[in-house]
């Protein structure tokens, strides 16, 4: 079998020995590999090792500035260089006429002499602050095992005793030795377990699943699953609105009624699509009232129970939901049709309340709609300042326990209302919902949008390592090692990350000529199965000098910084926000000038654009975000490649309120 061929078809194997001639014997398993996909994909071919952490790009230590022995060219070779008379000025980093060859100092690279550089192409090159050692997870993908089957192997993973890297494709073993290749731990490692391991060695990268045996508790069926609708009955949802029905005259309906009118669709198109799934409703106005299925007597939560946290908990979680949506149609129905608007806005003892309901049935969606602030019991955003700070505080934790039990939450408002969409909208940053503002005319689509089944897995979490020498800029740790726990994943989901070398190992990397990388990804899938899933593979090493920028993968790039700029504008990093925004701003124009801009760039470039407004809006004005500039924000911070239907939604919705918000 050619080398190639072991990137495909490589298989797990068991050694069995005889107890009478000690003989051994080899028996293939699972085939237990991926072919390449698009989950782990990498801004840069090469990992530039002399970006500093300054956001600037360094000289490199091993040879000339300029020298361009690894550029990455794979396609035609470049034009021929321009008559001298032509040229651009001679940089200032070019060595001078006087220096030998002699001289030049030693490259750790065993290559032909360097290749005269394009000049129109490096101008200014290190001049970019922008770190395009960038890897991008598409977890989304990563965690639907509806692709992956036939790849999933029995067998548990070999663990280094230090770092916890897995054995995998990248790692050697001699004489029951690992050394391992992110931190150089020595692993003493059995001789059959070695010999098991040969086919997870063979090639360049590998993808293989670890699925331990389940037992009956185990297991969930996939139906078992909740949408809870939370639904503001407040006084302010009185106010109406003029739409145009359908024979053509102009109607006022109430915000309440666009409400009832949208829950009915959904609960009509939910009985179609999905007739086992439960549905529960809860309302909030000066009390939290939990009707659940609609079969059973509703329960009322009011009083000094609204500021009661472990009380609130406890009746929800107690009030049963046994039936299916096929058999609480009409009750539901009836239940919405009756509600009628009046009194304060308790919202957030009703979310807590909702997420206690469907925290028994983990991968479940509580789909909160809302109109105004909270104004009464847990969550209360109108408190005297002194006490104001606590309510983000139980919004970040009421998040914390929703993750902790697989609840995803999606928040809804209405356009022209205020609700402190930056703080509730944390609900759905963190569980992995939606934050949208709607009209009237919009909400039962954007309901039904986000109450379709599409949570792949729960309990994810993602550990990414690299070799000893490498760190994350924007991560916690200032190690090799990135543990991110991101809870619930959905389709299209993707989170990005960038790495960058310290400065005392960039002589070491730039010897080593490659470096691993490796994605362990835990989760839980519909089903309660738990899956580890290991991603290995190398990287060659550079410096800036030898990067042409046109090569780049302009989509990590722009996703990154989508998802960098709005986390850091959340967390009141304003500036340095800014800062990301205009320097991938000038690497995006300077790429345009290399080549023809492609369709989606300037989409990436619209986002910028977007982000540039709402922190040159926050700088100006000093305050928090608007509800219409968190929405954009909450948006970008969950932004993904355009091949995602979701994105392509939220880019239209982008652009109409960067319109709004460029006009104010």
């Amino acid at each position: 079998m050619h080398s190639t061929d072991l990137l495909h078809e490589r298989k797990a194997f068991s050694i069995t020995t005889c107890t009478r001639c000690t003989q051994t014997t080899t028996k293939i398993l699972k085939i237990s590999v991926h072919r390449c996909g698009s989950q782990m994909e990498f801004a840069c071919s090469h990992v530039v090792c002399n970006w500093g952490s300054d956001g600037t790009a360094g000289n490199s230590q091993f040879g000339p500035d300029y020298e361009n022995s690894m550029i990455l060219q794979t396609g035609p070779s470049p034009p021929p260089l321009p008559p001298r008379r032509l040229r651009k000025p001679r940089p200032i980093s070019l060595p001078s006429m006087s220096f030998l060859p002699s001289q030049l100092p030693v490259t750790p690279f065993s290559l032909p002499p360097p290749v005269p550089p394009r000049l129109d192409l490096l101008e200014e090159e290190n001049r970019f602050k922008v770190n395009i050692n960038v890897i991008s997870l598409g977890l989304g993908k990563l965690a639907d095992m509806s692709q992956d089957a036939g790849l999933e192997t029995f067998q548990n993973p070999v663990i280094c005793g230090k770092c916890s890297a897995a054995l995998s494709c990248l790692s050697s073993v001699w004489k029951k030795l690992w050394v391992c290749e992110f931190c150089g731990y020595e692993n003493g490692v059995d001789e059959s377990l070695a010999q098991v391991c040969i086919g997870q060695r063979a090639g360049v990268r590998t993808d293989d699943l670890y699925l331990p045996r389940m037992s009956e508790d185990d297991y969930q069926n996939l139906e078992d699953t909740m949408v809870v609708f939370c639904v503001d009955i407040s006084g302010s949802m009185t106010v109406t609105t003029e739409v145009t029905s359908n024979n053509g005259s102009t109607v006022h309906i109430s915000r309440l009624e666009g409400i009832q009118d949208a829950l009915q669709r959904t609960l009509t198109f939910t009985l179609q699509q999905t007739p086992r799934r439960r549905v529960a409703l809860v309302t909030f106005n000066d009390e939290v009232v939990i009707y659940g299925d609609g079969t059973r007597a509703p329960l009322t939560i009011k009083d000094w129970a609204l500021v009661d946290y472990e009380h609130i908990w406890k009746q929800a979680l107690g009030y049963s939901v046994p039936h299916c949506i096929a058999e609480t149609h009409q009750h539901l129905t009836q239940r919405v049709k009756e509600l009628r608007e009046n009194g304060a806005t308790a919202l957030g003892p009703a979310a807590l309340a909702s997420v206690a309901l469907a925290s028994k049935y983990p991968g479940s969606k509580v789909i909160l709609c809302t109109d105004g602030r909270a104004n009464i019991g847990l969550g209360d955003m109108e408190q005297a300042q002194s006490s104001h700070a606590a309510a983000p505080y139980f919004y970040r934790e009421l998040a914390l326990q929703a993750v902790e039990k697989g609840v995803i939450i999606s928040v809804m408002s209405f356009k022209g209302t205020d609700c402190c969409l930056a703080d509730i909208g944390r609900l759905a940053d963190v569980t992995g919902g939606r934050v949208n503002i709607v009209s009237i005319g919009t909400m039962a689509t954007e309901i039904q949008s986000i109450s379709e089944d599409n949570v792949l897995a729960t309990s994810v979490t993602a550990t990414l390592l690299a070799p000893d020498g490498v760190y994350f800029p924007y991560a916690d740790e200032n190690n090799h090692k990135l543990v991110r726990e991101i809870g619930n994943v959905t389709k299209g989901l993707e989170i990005t990350f960038q790495f960058a070398v310290k400065p005392d190992y960039m002589e070491y990397c730039l010897q080593r000529n490659t470096l691993p990388f490796q994605l362990q990804l835990s989760f839980k899938t519909r089903d309660q199965q738990k899956v580890t899933r290991i991603i290995t593979e190398q990287r060659p090493v550079t410096t800036s000098s030898q990067i042409l920028l046109g090569r780049l993968n302009t989509a990590v790039l722009a996703v990154h910084c989508a998802q960098l700029c709005a986390g850091l504008t959340m967390e009141g990093r304003v500036t340095e926000a800014q800062k990301q925004l205009e320097a991938h701003q000038n690497l995006l124009h300077h790429i345009s000038r290399l080549r023809p801009i492609q369709k989606e760039e300037s989409i990436y470039g619209n986002w910028m654009e977007t982000m540039t407004t709402i922190c040159g809006n926050m700088k100006a004005d000093s305050q928090s975000l608007s509800d219409e500039a968190a929405e954009v924000v909450y948006q970008m911070k969950r932004a993904s490649s355009l091949s995602s239907n979701y994105t392509a939604h939220v880019q239209k919705k982008t652009l109409a309120r960067k319109k709004v918000m460029e006009a104010v």
